[in-house]
């Protein structure tokens, strides 16, 4: 994934603070910090020799040049800072968001009205790669406009998340796996087998219920998928209304949502 900072980009990110204005040399700090830069750009209170925060920005730009992750990271800090700070919301800043959404659309990325960055184009989901799975997630909660087109993303995207469950646990076989494989074993994997619950202790009744009710749109979306999403040419058939396929693809997410959290937990990151 290409990085989303090079000279252009730096220099409208810094658009926003010249003259100290912007957020808070402090609220920088902490940004740098979040993305692992601080000791790049140090800021004491009252010292003559702190660089100004044009010069503190385009410091930590230098400094993840040519580290795509890096940059990433630094990019969605700053704009954290921002949007808190209001910049997003100030109707007076326009020319300057304007400028940003452009040097970071050739870098292959948008920003969205709130401020928030995203890889343009096709996601490439592959096995073991997180990020490419949060980005595919993010985009299926905030657009769900084109249902038919969508369904087959939502597929692709647990799909890849039973593929990377498995992965993680080391048990991804070496070789082709369909669709109800790999959720089976990867919902197994994780404990979220209607059949693994014990219905005898307290709540299991309606533990039971819900996984079943995953196991439900599992399989919906992949029937769906098969015989009218995206890939097949096809729009929605008459018996599915575009309401009950936006329904069906936040299930989806809900579920693909759901799977990395109980994969985390599992694995002693949640």
């Amino acid at each position: 994934m290409e990085n989303p900072v090079n000279g252009e980009v730096v220099a409208a990110l810094c658009a926003f603070v010249r003259g100290g204005a912007g957020p808070s040399h402090s609220s920088l700090t902490s940004a740098f910090l979040a993305a692992g830069l601080a000791d790049l750009t140090p800021y004491v209170p009252g010292s003559v020799q702190n660089l100004n925060k044009v010069e503190r920005i385009t410091e930590a730009g230098r400094a993840v040049w040519r580290q795509p992750s890096g940059g990433r990271r630094l990019v969605e800090e700053l704009l954290s800072v921002y949007r808190v700070n209001g910049i997003f919301a100030d109707s007076n800043l326009d020319m300057e968001k304007s400028a940003l959404r452009s040097a970071l659309r050739h870098q292959g990325w948008s920003l969205d009205e709130e401020g928030r960055l995203e890889p343009l184009g096709e996601i490439h989901l592959e096995v073991g790669d997180r990020q490419a799975l949060n980005d595919q997630l993010n985009r299926l909660r905030r657009n769900t406009e084109d249902a038919a087109l969508l369904l087959g993303t939502a597929k692709e995207l647990l799909e890849s998340v039973g593929k990377f469950v498995l992965e993680e646990g080391n048990r991804l076989p070496d070789r082709r796996m369909d669709f109800p494989e790999v959720m089976a074993l990867s919902m197994e994997q994780l404990g979220v087998m209607p059949g693994q619950v014990d219905v005898s202790t307290e709540g299991g009744k309606q533990i039971r219920k819900v996984y079943q009710a995953i196991r439900t749109v599992v399989e919906a979306v992949n029937e769906l998928r098969n015989d009218h999403g995206t890939g097949h040419g096809r729009t929605l058939p008459s018996g599915v209304s575009v309401e009950a396929a936006r329904f069906m693809i936040r299930q989806a997410t809900i579920v693909a949502e759901m799977l990395l959290a109980t994969h985390d937990r599992q694995m002693g990151r949640g």
